[in-house]
Formats: C-alpha cells, structure tokens, sequence
C-alpha cells in the first residue's frame, strides 16, 4: 500500500464499523415499531396498567424527547384509570444522562460519515480512477472487522448479558439513577432487561449485516477484476513475489 494512503486506510476501516453501530443504534432509537414489538412481546400494558395506545404515545414523547431540547422529560399516562406522570425524579434524571448519551452517539456517527467521506475523496484525489482497487480492499477489510468485533461482543452477550448491562451501565453513567426499582419505577416496567436484550441483538444484527454487505461489495468488485489475493489465488502468488522483491 502507498505509505502516503496509510493513514487514510486506518481512517476509513475504523469509521465504517463505528458508523455501522450508532447508525443501528440510532435506527433502535427511533423505530417506534421495535418499541411496539417489545410491548406486544413482553404484555407491557398488563404489566403497566397503560393501554397499547398509552403505551405508543409514551413511546413518542420519549423519541421527542432525545431528539430535542426539551427539558426536562414529561410523559403524562392513563395508568390503571388514573392520568398520571409516570416516571419519577430519579427516572427524569436518568433519562437526562441517557440523552446526553445518545446525543453522542449521533456525534460519533456524524464524525464517523464524514471520516468515511473525507478518505474516499482524499483516495480519489491522490490516485483518481486508480484508487478504486484500493477503496474495494478496504471496503473489505472494513467490513470484515465489523462482523468480527460485532459478532465476538454479540457472542459475550448471548452467554452474559446481565453482566454486559451492568458493565455498561458503570461505565456510562458517573451517578446511581440508574438503579431503579421494577416494581414501581416505569422505565424498567415498561422497558425490561428482555427488551434491551432484543434490542441489543438488533443492533448487532443490524450492525453485522451491514458489514456483510460493505465487505461483500469488496471482494465482489476485487474478484471481478481478480485483484484479491487468495492464498490460492495468482494474485496471492504475484503478491508473494511482489514482497520479496
């Protein structure tokens, strides 16, 4: 590889996974319909006393809420027959702290698109149309690391997600507002650990899809025109060769 594109390469394959994830985890954040399948899933309205439709429209003003600058978080319900705010000081306080959070995911994944810009164009700028086999390898490699990252983290979570949840959560947030109660507080009556531990394959699963897909139009492209070099490829063998000399 051109020294000169090293730090571009590193630049690029280190964006693209970073801008998989915060790209499925703002997706997870925003579907209303993954909110309404963890509803159905899990009889949050038995459990809440908030109808499907309560349920929706708590839901929406929560979305609202991390997407703007609204302070703080209000969210009125008809709980068991009485209209009610339903989440609590300790819970508004929270759900502050996670929306800083996910505000920085959305920064995370901005720099990221723009890293993932800034190198295709600086690539296409130094070595014009030749820097296509480039970009490919890459794209391969990128996505490669993707799937390998997101699969080894979604393989420690199939066998220890409570620990990972944990972990995360001592590691997110520098207060104890997090630690809520399940039987009167409703952010966990209403999002449970099985929520969050579907909505994490999700992003996963999103994340590694994606992957799938950027490695895969790599390879594509560097097979067509037979510059990937498999170790039982010619490429491989002129590779070899090209090393040693």
């Amino acid at each position: 590889m051109n020294k000169h594109l090293l730090p571009i390469a590193v630049l690029f394959i280190v964006a693209v996974p970073l801008f998989l994830v915060t790209a499925s985890v703002t997706w997870a954040v925003n579907d209303l319909r993954l909110y309404q399948h963890g509803f159905d899933k899990f009889d949050i309205a038995e459990a809440s006393g908030i109808s499907d439709d309560g349920l929706m429209q708590a839901s929406r003003g929560i979305r609202g809420y991390f997407n703007s600058r609204q302070e703080p978080l209000q969210v009125r319900a008809v709980v068991f027959g009485r209209e009610m705010e339903i989440f609590s000081p300790k819970e508004v306080a929270h759900m502050r702290d996670v929306k800083k959070l996910i505000w920085g995911v959305y920064v995370v994944g901005a720099v990221a698109l723009v890293s993932i810009g800034s190198a295709f164009a600086l690539g296409y700028w130094r070595q014009g149309r030749a820097f296509t086999p480039t970009l490919a390898r890459w794209a391969f490699w990128a996505g490669g690391l993707t799937v390998g990252l997101i699969a080894a983290i979604g393989l420690t979570a199939l066998v220890a997600f409570d620990q990972l949840f944990l972990a995360f959560h001592q590691l997110s947030f520098a207060n104890d507002f997090w630690q809520l109660d399940p039987c009167c507080d409703y952010l966990i009556i209403m999002f449970p650990n099985g929520f969050w531990y579907d909505a994490t394959l999700f992003v996963g699963l999103v994340s590694i899809l994606g992957g799938l897909l950027i490695a895969a139009a790599g390879a594509a492209y560097l097979l067509k025109t037979k510059r990937l070099a498999l170790p039982w490829s010619k490429a491989h063998e002129k590779t070899i060769e090209e090393a040693k000399a």
